[in-house]
């Protein structure tokens, strides 16, 4: 009797929930990561968009011979490379001749382009002295919200 007990195999009920225990962390780790990492990657997309917006509004001022009223609309850009079917996540572009409008909240898709406009500190566009600065307002994600972004081209 004692031989039949020592040759039994097999997994006993701890060894099996510590292993599904274990691939449960494992899953719970997984899942909390994959939106930040899909998060990231969108505002990379987003970031390239807008120096993308930013050299077609470079481009377009060259081509009109330094005339940044020539280029205050997206069509005029597109006369100049700006490809906007190609733009991944600024979906949404509006064109302000002087300071533009920072997207709402939650409108991440969204970007202004102005003309004769600055960055300041808090990342909002204010008219600028001179008619070649030009700005690109967007949005990016975050877990407490969307962060306004400001860049100057």
């Amino acid at each position: 009797m004692k031989k039949n007990l020592l040759n039994k195999k097999g997994f006993t009920i701890i060894e099996v929930l510590i292993v599904l225990a274990i691939a449960g962390l494992i899953l719970l780790i997984v899942f909390m990561a994959v939106p930040a990492l899909q998060r990231n990657s969108r505002n990379t997309q987003r970031n390239n968009d807008a120096a993308s917006l930013g050299g077609a509004v470079n481009e377009c001022v060259s081509a009109k011979n330094g005339l940044i009223s020539a280029c205050d609309s997206v069509a005029e850009m597109q006369g100049v490379g700006l490809d906007t079917n190609k733009l991944g996540q600024l979906t949404t572009v509006t064109v302000a001749a002087s300071s533009p409008a920072m997207p709402a909240a939650g409108q991440v898709n969204n970007a202004s382009i102005g003309f004769a406009s600055k960055c300041n500190a808090s990342g909002d566009a204010v008219v600028a002295a001179g008619n070649r600065s030009a700005v690109v307002l967007y949005r990016l994600e975050s877990t407490g919200g969307d962060i306004p972004r400001c860049i100057e081209v």
